[in-house]
C-alpha cells in the first residue's frame, strides 16, 4: 500500500479537521482527511469575491458558544472579531425588529411600551398548550397566531417544505421570543467571527499538525479505500450514503445562493434603505418569511467589520435535494427521525467507524456543538492523550 494512516477522516469540515489536529498534535497520529469539494472548511468555508468582499460561501455561519473549552481551544488558531448578531424581518413593506421583542411589540402598536404590557398582550395572544408536540404548537403558545403567522409560518414552509405542524418544535424553537429589549439573533455569552475568516482559521489547524496530516481535496473517499492502509475511519458525511442507503435515503434541504454586489456609488445611493454607509441593507441578515422565493438576504460585512468599499448581498434560496446538490440540513422531522434510527442502530455496532459531525448523526448542531464532539470523540478514541 503506497499510504499507511492510524485514521481516515472522511470531511474537511468543523468535525474532521478538530479531529485530525487533536490525534495529530495530541496523540502523534498520521491522519489523512479526505473532502469531496476543493477546499478545506466544509460549510463554513469563506473566501474573498470578485469585488474584495469576504464572504461566506455557504450561508452565513454565526459562532458563538458557551463553552470556555470550546472558545480556547480554537482561540488556538484564531483572533475574534467580537460581534453582537441582530437581524430583521421584511414582511408588510417594512423592516421589523426580530427576534420577537420589546422593540417589535412597540412597532406593532405604534407607540412606546414597557414589557409588563407586552407580557400581559402576549398573555390574551397565547394558545395555551401544556406540552407542544411541533413547531407550530410550540410558536403559538408562546406569541398567538398573529405574530406566528406574521414571522414564522410562511418562512417554514418556504425553509422545509414542510408545515410547521409537520416538523418537531426545536425547529422554531431554536428563536428566542424576548419581553425586553434585547433584540440579539442568538442567545450564547460569546459570540464572535474569526477576525481573518474560518478558511484562514482552518489552515492554522491543518499547520498545526506538522506533517502528520495529509488532506486529499476532490476526491470521493469510496475510491480511494482500496489503496490506503488506515486504523479507523471518522466519518462526518451523510451516514445513509455511507450504508449505501440501505435503509432508504434520509430527507435533507439543500440551498441555492444568488450574489449581487454593489460599488461604493451604488450603496451611497442605497443610504435612504440601509441607513449605514457602505452597506445595501440595514442589518446583516433580512429575513423574508412570506411572498418572496427567497428566505432571507445576508449581507455578512456588517458582521466581519471588513473594511471595503464594496459590499455583497447573498439571497438564500430553500431548495430540494437531489443528484449534485449539497445536503445542508437534516430534517427535524417523526418520519425522517424513524429512518434515522435503523442507521444509528447500525452505526452503533460499528467498532471501526465513527460518526460524528451533523450530516453524520442526522442532528442540526451549531458549529460549537460540532467542535465539542469532535474532541470527546477523539478523547473517546486516545484517552491517553493530552486534549488541548
Amino acid at each position: 500500500m503506497p499510504w499507511s494512516f492510524d485514521y481516515l477522516i472522511v470531511g474537511a469540515g468543523f468535525a474532521g479537521l478538530t479531529a485530525a489536529e487533536q490525534l495529530c498534535t495530541q496523540s502523534g497520529k498520521r491522519c489523512l482527511v479526505v473532502e469531496k469539494r476543493d477546499h478545506i472548511g466544509g460549510n463554513a468555508y469563506d473566501r474573498h469575491d470578485d469585488h474584495g468582499v469576504l464572504i461566506h460561501c455557504y450561508g452565513p455561519h454565526y459562532f458563538r458558544t458557551n463553552s470556555p473549552r470550546i472558545r480556547e481551544y480554537l482561540s488556538q488558531f484564531t483572533e475574534w472579531h467580537p460581534v453582537d448578531y441582530t437581524i430583521l424581518s421584511h414582511t408588510g413593506n417594512r423592516y421589523w425588529k426580530f427576534p420577537i421583542n420589546l422593540n417589535t411589540f412597540e412597532q406593532i402598536i405604534g407607540r412606546n411600551s414597557t414589557s409588563e404590557e407586552m407580557e400581559a398582550w402576549l398573555a390574551e395572544k397565547r394558545v395555551p398548550i401544556d406540552n407542544p408536540a411541533n413547531s407550530e404548537e410550540l410558536i403559538i403558545s408562546q406569541v398567538g397566531w398573529e405574530l406566528y403567522e406574521k414571522f414564522f409560518k410562511g418562512y417554514t414552509l418556504k425553509q422545509w417544505k414542510r408545515h410547521p405542524k409537520d416538523l418537531d418544535a426545536s425547529v422554531c424553537g431554536r428563536i428566542p421570543i424576548r419581553t425586553n429589549r434585547d433584540d440579539r439573533y442568538l442567545r450564547e455569552e460569546f459570540q464572535a467571527l474569526p477576525k481573518a475568516g474560518y478558511t484562514r482559521m482552518f489552515e492554522k489547524m491543518v499547520a498545526a499538525c506538522e506533517g502528520r496530516l495529509k488532506v486529499l481535496l476532490k476526491t470521493d473517499y469510496r475510491e480511494i479505500l482500496p489503496h490506503v492502509g488506515y486504523g479507523h475511519i471518522i466519518h462526518t458525511g451523510p451516514i445513509d450514503e455511507y450504508f449505501g442507503h440501505c435503509y432508504g435515503r434520509l430527507p435533507y434541504r439543500s440551498l441555492r445562493f444568488e450574489n449581487e454586489s454593489f460599488t461604493p456609488e451604488q450603496l451611497i445611493e442605497r443610504e435612504p434603505v440601509s441607513g449605514k454607509a457602505g452597506f445595501w441593507q440595514p442589518a446583516m441578515q433580512v429575513n423574508y418569511p412570506n411572498e418572496e422565493q427567497f428566505t432571507r438576504i445576508v449581507e455578512i460585512k456588517h458582521a466581519t467589520g471588513q473594511l471595503c468599499g464594496n459590499s455583497t448581498i447573498v439571497r438564500e434560496y430553500p431548495d430540494d435535494f437531489g443528484p449534485g446538490k449539497e445536503a445542508y440540513y437534516p430534517i427535524p422531522a417523526p418520519d425522517a427521525a424513524a429512518i434515522y434510527q435503523k442507521y444509528k442502530q447500525r452505526a452503533d455496532g460499528e467498532t471501526a467507524v465513527s460518526f460524528i459531525g451533523r450530516l453524520a448523526t442526522y442532528h442540526y448542531y451549531n458549529m460549537d456543538q460540532v467542535v465539542g464532539m469532535a474532541l470527546a470523540e477523539v478523547g473517546r478514541l486516545e484517552p491517553n492523550s493530552s486534549q488541548r
